[in-house]
Order: C-alpha cells, then structure tokens, then sequence
C-alpha cells in the first residue's frame, strides 16, 4: 500500500485519542551539536480540531490492526473498517519530512495491538529510538504505552519518549469488564505504577546530591505521564469519573487525565448508546478537573452524591465552580481586600493569575471596582460573589435561584458552543 494511503487511513484512525498535549517537555539541547528538532522555540505550525484542540503534532496509529473487541473502538478486531500498517522506518521517515516542512513539532504515536503487547511496543519504541539515536531528532516524541507490555519495554520507551500514556479507557471496572473484557484495570494501573516508580527514581538519580553533573542517567519521561477516560459510552455518572480522576493524580501523579466524549461508531454494539453525549458534558469535567488540580476543590464540593442533595452529573448551563458558589451562599461575599487566598480561588470569575494579581495590589491600597476592570475579569460574573471598597452585593445572594438565571449562558450562546 502506497504510504499517503496508509497515512490517510492511520491519523484518521488516531483522531479520538485526546491524550497528545506537548506541554510540560524541556529542551534536548541537541540543537547545539548538530542535531534536529525542538519541543521549544517558534516556526512551528500548529493546526485546530473542530472542538479546539491544538494540535501540533504528527498523531497517527502504527497500525489499526488490532487483536481486541472493545465495543466502543473502532478498530476493534470485529469492525469493518480499512487496515493499513506502517512499518517503523516510513513512521520515522514520515517525521522527519513533516518536521522539515515546519508542519509539526514532534510525534505522537499509538497502536492496535498486534500479536502480542510487547510485539507492539517494541515496533513503538524502535521508531522513538530511531528518530532519537540514528537521526539525533529533538523534537517531542509522546508514545501510547500498551498495559500489557514488559517493564523492560516500558523502561525503553520512558528512555526515548517525552511522554507515555496509558489509557485507563473507561471510569470504572464494571465499565470496562462490559465493554472491553480484554483489558483489567489492575493491569492498567500496574503499568501506570511502573511508569511512576521510573518517573520517580530518575528524578531522585538526577539531584545534584545523588549524582554529579556528568554522571547523571538519561531523563525518563520529563514530561510526565497522562492517560484518557472515554465519557458517555457506559453509564457512570461525572462523580464517578472525576473520583477515578482525582484518584490517578494522587496514586500516580498523572500529568492530565483527558476525557474523550464517546462517538457513535458504525456497526456499533447494542450495548453502547445511539447518540454521543453532550459536548458540553465534556467540557465541564475539563473545568471541573481544573478545580481539582489547581483550586483546592474536593470531588464531594463539585460533584455532590445523592446523600447531599447532588444527582452525580454537572450542570450543564453553568461551569462547576459557579455551581458550587450559588449552592452555598453562606460563603459569600468574599471581601477581596481581607480574605486569604484560598477564599478568593472559590469566587466565580477568578482564576489563579488574577488571584495572585489581587494579593500583590491590595498590598499597596484598598482594591475598587476600577481594579477589577483594568484585570479584565468577568464583572458580571465576579460583582454578585464580591465585597470592594466601593462594592457591595447586597441582597442578590438571598435568591440564588434568580441570581442562576441571570448568570447563566444564554441558550443560542450554548447552541453556538455545541455547533
């Protein structure tokens, strides 16, 4: 098969993996000695999926063969689709002639798995030790790590790659017992564990104290690990995805969970839904997954259970933290010129930059509307939630139900968010 029509047919096939952010990856300083690429600097030329993800990278799939039945994949074994697979030196090849074009900064690659996992990942980590030990490339390199590989496998693949991931697929074990039997979750998070043990080791390795300048071992993965759940393809509730979320940074200091809203696939099992979720669904587990990692919320705050008057979902109309501050008015108003700065993370309308902006200023004076304004924060959203020098919300926080509907996105707003 031609190599356009492999590569037509294989970034096609890779385009529901969200997991290929390049962020986090430091220089290779392979520049200075002759060597090609970079993960930092400008020329490069970066391109958009339709829901806004930037993408920069050469994101195709080794091959979408593959020996698996899950029922929400596309290229499950079952499923008629066109195959095509490349072999590693067109994958590097393939690289090496974007990047020289300036179409991308790196390389993201993942697989069907083929005969076995470690026969797949070792295709995967030839193609990263060719582009990094034959041809001195720089550039990002991410690699989709198959679970069922050896460590002896992952160790290489940490040793050439920026980034590995490892897909923790669906939220919970049922989920995945139902709808991919192949796979277990104890073997996923075994994998993941391996990656952080290595992640964790090399950093230790790499201190100052433990090594001197010259000795030190090769970084493993700098830029860290992330994994992707798939949302709407099994019925677990946002609670339960943001609890297995909360729980991958804590256990293995995951970089980013990525969720990947579920697409009807054709010839698609009568296990999995008809209709895709709402985009929106997914967009507020990405807000919500900001409160978690950067705004000190717990799982419990955002997305209430049963037993305190929560449904398990998030709202759709209005982002979590909104939500949250109209479910709990007793907390507000918060006076921007007194309270610490934990308390100023949960006003609606202020993100962490203006947080640290609001520290600094009210230093040197009593902080007014016009302060506000000039930090270009969302007035309409901040003013209800705040207490100024020249400010005060008054009654607008007794009526929380009147206060949502003047807050909340207008409807041909959302329907222009979801076209």
């Amino acid at each position: 098969m031609e190599l356009i029509r492999k590569l037509s047919i294989l970034a096609d096939a890779a385009k529901y993996d969200a997991s290929c952010a390049s962020s986090g990856a430091g220089g290779r300083n392979s520049l200075k000695s002759g060597g090609i690429g970079s993960t930092e600097g400008m020329g490069i030329c970066h391109s958009y999926t339709p829901d806004g993800r930037c993408v920069s990278l050469l994101k195709v799939l080794l091959t979408n063969f593959c020996i698996y039945d899950c029922a929400y994949c596309v290229n499950r074994v079952s499923s008629n689709v066109p195959r095509a697979r490349f072999a590693a030196d067109e994958v590097v090849r393939l690289t090496l002639d974007f990047y020289k074009r300036n179409y991308i900064e790196g390389l993201f690659l993942s697989s069907g798995i083929i005969r076995s996992g470690d026969y797949t990942m070792e295709q995967m980590v030839e193609v990263a030790r060719s582009l990094r030990e034959d041809h001195r490339f720089a550039g990002y390199i991410h690699l989709k790590t198959i679970p069922e590989a050896s460590p002896e496998l992952l160790a290489l693949a940490g040793r050439y790659a920026d980034r590995l991931s490892i897909n923790v697929e669906l939220p919970t074990e049922a989920g995945l017992k139902k709808l991919a039997p192949e796979k277990t979750l104890p073997g996923i998070r075994a994998a993941m564990g391996e990656v952080r043990w290595r992640i964790d080791e090399n950093l230790e390795a790499r201190k100052p104290k433990a090594a001197p300048k010259r000795s030190k071992p090769p970084r493993f993965a700098p830029a860290g690990q992330s994994t992707q759940m798939i949302v709407g393809a099994d019925d677990a509730d946002d609670r339960s995805i943001l609890c297995t979320s909360h729980g991958l940074y804590n256990d293995f200091r995951m970089r980013r969970v990525y969720y990947s809203g579920f697409s009807p696939i054709q010839d698609a099992s009568s296990i999995l839904p008809v209709k895709a979720p709402p985009l929106l669904r997914e967009h507020r587990l990405y807000q919500a997954d900001w409160l978690l990692r950067f705004y000190e919320f717990g799982v419990d705050e955002i997305a209430p259970d049963t037993a305190r008057g929560g449904s398990g979902m998030l709202d759709l109309d209005i982002d979590p933290k909104l939500a949250w501050a109209l479910r709990h008015p007793e907390q507000f108003p918060v006076n921007l010129n007194r309270a610490p700065r934990e308390r100023l993370l949960r006003v609606p309308g202020l993100g962490t930059r203006n947080v640290d902006r609001i520290l600094i200023a009210r230093r040197h004076g009593a902080l007014r509307i016009a302060d506000l304004v000039r930090l270009r924060a969302p007035m309409q959203k901040l003013l209800p939630f705040v207490q100024l020098a020249d400010h005060h919300p008054r009654k607008r926080l007794d009526d929380p139900a009147t206060l949502r509907a003047q807050l909340a996105p207008k409807p041909r707003q959302q329907d222009l968010f979801a076209a």
